[in-house]
């Protein structure tokens, strides 16, 4: 994943978690925490 696409990845959670106009999907949450949290995962294995 490039640092633009975890960028967006993280925008789009956030828009997801803290805007009150958009509707929750807990689905799509999980999937962008578990791919984030995958992408955190390998930077750190490879400092």
């Amino acid at each position: 994943m490039t640092e633009r696409e975890f960028e967006a990845k993280l925008a789009e959670l956030d828009r997801l978690l803290n805007d009150p106009e958009i509707r929750m999907d807990p689905d799509r949450v999980w999937s962008l925490l578990a791919e984030i949290s995958s992408q955190d995962m390998r930077g750190a294995a490879g400092a």
